[in-house]
């Protein structure tokens, strides 16, 4: 994630042929670039999905 980036709330996912940004809600692709396995990412994405969400709320001043 970065700081002050656009909605939706989203983290970004860099691959050695691409990268990807993910929406944290849904869990759907909302870009990418290249070639990239997301499967890892999403996997661990829904486990931590609480944490992307308050990490989010953090760096965009949504509280």
């Amino acid at each position: 994630m970065y700081f002050a980036d656009h909605p939706p709330p989203h983290f970004h996912v860099p691959g050695r042929e691409g990268a990807a940004q993910v929406d944290i809600e849904t869990l759907e692709v909302i870009a990418s670039s290249g070639r990239i396995d997301l499967r890892e990412a999403l996997a661990w994405a829904a486990a931590h999905r609480a944490e992307l969400r308050a990490h989010w709320a953090r760096l965009s001043g949504d509280r």
